[in-house]
């Protein structure tokens, strides 16, 4: 089963409804090399909906002792799918990370539309 790191909404027990059809068991762990950030959500309608103007991100950090915490979730490969769906619609996409704990993930980062 894939392991997809979520430092944001997929950790959500609604989100995780929403997107998979049932709460997902996670643990903590970190995303070493990263840091947060954010980038503006262009769709006024959407800003509204969501209660907020900014979406989370992480980017690379030049250095090297940043991480980022957030939860690790193992799913199905279908569940993965469907996360690349929900993403998507905010414009990330997904990329293969290696988290603290030594552990292959999933990640969403965000991309320029």
């Amino acid at each position: 089963m894939p392991l997809l790191f979520s430092y944001g909404t997929l950790q959500l027990e609604s989100v995780q409804l929403s997107t998979f059809g049932r709460s997902v068991d996670g643990w903590p762990d970190e995303l070493p090399g990263y840091e947060r950030s954010e980038v503006p959500i262009d769709d006024p309608e959407l800003a509204v909906k969501l209660g907020k103007t900014r979406h989370d991100d992480v980017v690379p950090s030049p250095r090297s002792d940043r991480t980022v915490r957030g939860v690790a979730l193992e799913i199905t490969d279908a569940e993965l799918a469907s996360a690349d769906a929900y993403e998507a619609t905010f414009h990330y996409t997904r990329v293969a990370v290696t988290l603290a704990s030594g552990k292959q993930a999933w990640v969403y980062v965000h991309k320029p539309s």
